[in-house]
């Protein structure tokens, strides 16, 4: 029942180069269980309302609060977009656009 996660681009890894070893791991453990739980608590992936098959993988370390978009392809493969430190308590819009944009170019790229 494991999902693969696979990475569209190189959005992701930009933004994970840059990360704090800490924060690292943090994400790391996350991913891993995304990948091997059936059920994925909200906590740490929910889907974002009013966007089409857009999810949000979440990582809190310390007081940080960390993002990475994503969405399922085949039911068992995530893909990975964009992630951002979220700084407010809105997600910014800018962020979830460039999501659906890379999500779109994704699904565009496969057929």
């Amino acid at each position: 029942m494991a999902r693969t996660i696979v990475f569209h681009g190189d959005y992701f890894m930009d933004f994970y180069k840059g990360l704090d070893p800490k924060v690292k791991a943090k994400i790391q453990f996350v991913l891993e269980l995304i990948k091997q739980v059936d059920r994925v608590p909200v906590k740490f992936l929910a889907p974002m309302a009013g966007y089409d098959g857009l999810y949000e993988v979440r990582i809190e370390y310390q007081s940080n609060i960390f993002r990475i978009f994503c969405c399922f392809d085949e039911g068992r493969l995530v893909v990975l977009f964009n992630g951002f430190q979220k700084k407010t308590p809105k997600t910014p819009k800018e962020e979830i656009e460039k999501a659906m944009r890379l999500k779109n170019e994704y699904f565009n790229y496969k057929k």
